[in-house]
C-alpha cells in the first residue's frame, strides 16, 4: 500500500496558513494546520510527519526555536521555512539549523510546489538509506545467532517460510534468546518491510494505559489528553507490530485485544470513527502460554489467534555446538568495535564456556566476550580470565554436591534456588525442571521465603 504523507503547515496567520494547507490537500497529502508552535511540536509527538512547513515570527516559542527542537526530536522529518522577504539572512540561519529550504512571503504559488516535492523527495531518500542500515544491521546481529546446531536450523527455516506472508506469529523463548531479533527479521524478509516496524511491551505497561498506548485516544478523552495522539496499532498499519511480554497482559487486555485481531477496527480512546489498518502481528513471550491457557490466566482464543505460526528460540545451553561460532564472531565485532587486537579461546577455557548454564543467553555470552576484549591484554583468554561462576563449571553445571547430615529441608531449599536462578526465576519452567507443579512451587518459595 502506498504510505501517507503526513504535513504540518505552522503559521500564525490564519489566510496564509488555509490557503497553504488547502493547496498540500489537493496534492493527496494529509495536512494539519496550527498557529503556534506548541501546537506544532504536541502534534508531532503524536503522528509522525515527513514534512512540516513553519514560519519564523510566531508568538510563544519563535520559529527558529521551533526548529531546532523538532531537529534535535525528529532529525529526519525535513523543514521548510517561511520568512519575509527582508529576513533572508534569518532563513539562511535557519539552514544551517537543519531547515531543508525557505519560502519567502507572500509565496510563489509556482516555486511552492516545487520546493515541497524536492523536500519529500529528500525525505524519501533518507528514509530509504536509514532502512538499509536497519536491514543490514538486523542480518549482522541475525549472522551472530545462526550456528550449525538443528534447533537454530529449524528456527531460520521457519522465519523463510513466513515471512512473505501475513500470519501470526507467535516467539517463544527465554530472555536474551534473540526474539525481537527474530521478528525484525521476518518484517525485514516480508513485502512489508518498506512499513513501519512497531513494538509494544506489554509487560511495561498497566491495565489503565494499555488501550490507549495501543489505540491511542481523542483529544479530551481524559484529563492530561491535550491532543489527539495515534496508538501503536495505527502506527503500524502497513507494517508489522511486536507485542512484546504478550503473557504478561491482563485478561481485559486480552479482550480488548482480541476483538481488534478479529476484525481489525477499532476506535481511539474517546473517539466515535471507527477506524481500519493493515497490521502484521507477531507476538513473543518467555512464558508458557499454553500453561498460562489451562490455569485460566491466558484466554485460549487469543491463544490459538497468535499462535497460528509458532517458533521457538532455543536457549544456549540446549545448543552448546554454537557457542565456539559465537565466541569467535562477539570477539571479533568486540575487537573492531573497541580497536584491540583479536582474542582467542583457549581450549579449557571453551571448555568451560560449553558447560556454563548461560542464564541470560546470547544477551549474558555478547557481553562478557565484550568485557573480556577490553580487559584481559593477554591474546589468549584463559580459564582464570573467566568469571567465578564460570570457572565453577568443571562438572555439569546443573549438578550439586550435597554432604551427608545435610537436611532435607535443607537441600530442598538449595535445590529450589539453584534451579530458580539456573531459568533465571522463571518459575514455570523451574516447576517443570524440579516435577511438581507451578502451584506447588509456589508455596514452597512462600514457605522458604525464597526471594527473586
Amino acid at each position: 500500500m502506498t504510505p501517507r504523507i503526513n504535513i504540518l503547515v505552522v503559521d500564525d496567520e490564519v489566510n496564509i496558513r488555509g490557503a497553504l494547507v488547502t493547496m498540500l490537500e489537493k496534492k493527496g497529502h494529509q495536512v494539519r494546520g496550527v498557529s503556534t508552535a506548541e501546537e506544532g511540536l504536541a502534534i508531532l509527538e503524536s503522528v509522525s510527519t515527513e514534512l512540516v512547513i513553519t514560519d519564523l515570527r510566531m508568538p510563544g516559542i519563535g520559529g527558529m526555536e521551533f526548529l531546532r527542537r523538532l531537529k534535535d526530536r525528529w532529525p529526519d522529518t525535513e523543514v521548510v521555512v517561511m520568512t519575509a522577504y527582508g529576513s533572508i539572512d534569518t532563513a539562511v540561519e535557519a539552514m544551517r539549523c537543519g531547515a531543508y529550504d525557505y519560502l519567502t512571503k507572500p509565496i510563489d504559488r509556482e516555486r511552492f510546489p516545487i520546493v515541497i516535492a524536492k523536500a519529500l523527495e529528500r525525505y524519501a531518500l533518507t528514509t530509504e538509506n536509514r532502512q538499509l542500515r536497519d536491514r543490514l544491521e538486523t542480518r549482522t546481529c541475525l549472522d551472530r545467532m545462526v550456528g550449525e546446531s538443528e534447533p537454530m536450523q529449524r528456527v531460520y527455516n521457519l522465519v523463510a517460510m513466513v515471512a512473505d506472508s501475513d500470519v501470526a506469529v507467535l516467539l517463544t523463548g527465554e530472555s536474551g534468546t534473540g526474539k525481537e531479533l527474530i521478528s525484525r527479521a521476518i518484517h525485514n524478509k516480508s513485502p512489508r518491510a518498506n512499513g513501519p516496524f512497531i513494538t509494544m511491551n506489554c509487560g511495561a505497561l498497566p491495565d489503565n494505559l494499555f488501550e490507549s498506548e495501543l489505540f491511542g485516544y481523542e483529544k479530551g478523552a481524559f484529563t492530561d489528553a491535550v491532543m489527539t495522539k495515534m496508538g501503536r496499532f495505527e502506527l503500524a498499519d502497513g507494517g508489522t507490530l511486536l507485542l512484546d511480554e504478550v503473557g504478561e497482559l491482563s485478561i481485559k487486555s486480552q479482550v480488548d485485544f482480541l476483538r481488534v485481531l478479529e476484525t481489525k477496527e477499532f476506535r481511539r480512546l474517546g473517539g466515535t470513527k471507527l477506524l481500519k489498518v493493515d497490521t502484521r502481528i507477531i507476538a513473543a513471550t518467555n512464558r508458557n502460554l499454553e500453561e498460562a491457557v489451562k490455569q485460566g490466566d491466558f484466554r485460549e482464543d487469543l491463544y490459538y489467534r497468535l499462535n497460528v505460526v509458532p517458533i521457538h528460540l532455543p536457549p544456549i545451553r540446549d545448543r552448546a555446538d554454537d557457542i565456539p561460532l559465537l565466541v569467535e564472531r562477539f570477539l571479533t565485532e568486540g575487537a573492531t568495535q573497541h580497536h584491540r587486537e583479536p582474542k582467542e579461546v583457549s581450549q579449557e577455557a571453551m571448555r568451560l564456556l560449553r558447560l556454563y548454564g548461560w542464564p541470560g543467553n546470547i544477551r549474558q555470552l555478547r557481553n562478557l566476550m565484550q568485557r573480556l576484549v577490553i580487559t584481559v591484554r593477554d591474546k589468549t583468554i584463559q580459564p582464570e580470565h573467566l568469571p567465578e561462576e564460570i570457572q565453577a563449571s568443571k562438572e555439569d553445571a546443573r549438578t550439586m554436591l550435597v554432604t551427608l547430615g545435610t537436611s532435607l529441608e535443607e537441600i530442598e531449599l538449595n535445590v529450589i534456588r539453584r534451579t530458580l536462578a539456573e531459568v533465571t526465576n522463571h518459575r514455570e519452567r523451574a516447576a517443570k525442571l524440579l516435577g511438581i507443579s507451578p502451584r506447588a512451587l509456589q508455596y514452597k518459595i512462600k514457605q522458604y521465603g525464597i526471594r527473586d
